[in-house]
């Protein structure tokens, strides 16, 4: 493990910024990853996510395991040479993505037994496994391998659940062998505050590097969102990074901040961007509208991102009218260039003492999806996902 992994900088009340420091980079923080879950951000190239302003990408162990495989990863150098990123990456465990999009999976204190949702073949994983091939991937940043539960499932059920993550994390610890990257644990137990506090306890008493948060933002009411990330971070050591996992809604951002979140990540801004779907200060917009038609003006005036200095509105819309492959890139390149600007605007209104300001203000123009259709699209997603299998 690299020598001083974090740094917190300065806190405004919950809030904080900090450095993590990386063998491919310092990155400050409160950091987004934008998510490549089969090495690469759907789209667009690595030069073009450092120039839009990230500096730490997502990358996915089960995909990169069934599909092109570990082993060729390895021979090709590793995920950072085979994807041509020198920046900071971290890799999840592949976790999330068994139980959620195999749901034909065998779960066993050994590890889980699943079915590729490509071609129905069947495999095993161990948490030993899943960081022998995180580390074969060269990630600087690991993942514990985790056992997710649903928005819904019985107390009993989550704590079972949670009770195995920690016997599996114990086991990730045990199994790291490459001293140069950092493992993070990951905090579970759904919606129960108890099981959240108790998950939170027995991780830290073992002494990760950092922590995550998981099991949030599956389907769950924002409110009972926030409840979660403001009980648990509460739970976790201040000199270590928090680390939300799979949010990344503009407004969820900044109020996971308020609440001491150091890092996100979520495939949310691309995907939504493929439909269509805009970020703007006022809130998200759907540029097939006919209002944008003959809308000669950039799609979102205070946006410096290259699609909105060089192509109307109308383009954008045209594009996106016509299926034509040009819309998902310039899309892609506006909602992850207004990520990058949030994140550098709270980071900025951290250290300068403005945050509150910072926060009442966004929220307060920024329009945000009714609950009811927000938790309607989120269960078709995860439908969608689970299909997949």
């Amino acid at each position: 493990m690299p020598q001083k992994h974090f740094n917190l900088i300065k806190t405004y009340n919950a809030a904080r910024a900090g450095e993590l420091y990386t063998p491919h980079g310092t990155v400050p923080t409160p950091v987004f990853m934008p998510v490549g879950s089969q090495a690469t951000v759907k789209t667009i190239t690595p030069r073009e996510i450092k120039d839009i302003g990230f500096n730490m990408v997502l990358a996915n162990t089960y995909h990169l395991y069934l599909r092109p495989g570990i082993d060729v990863i390895e021979k090709m150098g590793g995920l950072h040479r085979f994807m041509a990123w020198d920046g900071a990456m971290l890799t999840d465990s592949g976790g999330y993505q068994v139980f959620s999009l195999a749901p034909l999976c065998k779960i066993s204190d050994n590890g889980v037994t699943f079915r590729s949702h490509i071609d129905g073949s069947e495999h095993f994983l161990t948490p030993e496994l899943a960081i022998h091939y995180q580390e074969s991937l060269g990630a600087d940043v690991i993942m514990v391998l985790d056992e997710c539960t649903a928005y819904g499932d019985n107390q009993e059920k989550v704590r079972k659940a949670m009770d195995r993550t920690h016997r599996w994390a114990e086991r990730c610890f045990k199994a790291q062998k490459r001293k140069d990257r950092v493992l993070y644990a990951i905090v579970q137990g759904g919606m129960f505050p108890e099981l959240r506090k108790q998950s939170a306890e027995y991780l830290t008493a073992l002494d990760f590097p950092g922590y995550a948060i998981g099991g949030l933002s599956v389907g769950e009411p924002k409110e009972t969102t926030f409840a979660m990330v403001e009980a648990t971070s509460a739970l976790l050591p201040v000199e270590k990074p928090r680390y939300l996992m799979g949010v990344g809604s503009p407004e969820d951002i900044v109020e996971s901040v308020a609440r001491g979140i150091d890092i996100f990540d979520s495939a949310l801004p691309t995907r939504v961007a493929r439909n269509g779907a805009l970020f703007t200060g006022k809130g998200r917009i759907n540029i097939r509208k006919a209002a944008y038609r003959q809308m000669d003006d950039p799609l979102d005036p205070a946006c410096d991102c290259s699609t909105c200095r060089t192509f109307s509105a109308a383009y954008l819309s045209h594009l996106f009218r016509s299926d034509e492959l040009l819309g998902l890139r310039l899309a892609t390149v506006h909602n992850l260039r207004f990520i990058a600007n949030l994140m550098g605007k709270i980071r900025s209104s951290i250290l300068d003492g403005t945050f509150s300001t910072f926060r009442d203000d966004f929220l307060s123009n920024y329009k945000t999806t009714d609950e009811k259709t927000r938790v309607e699209q989120k269960e078709k997603w995860l439908r969608g996902r689970e299909k997949e299998g």
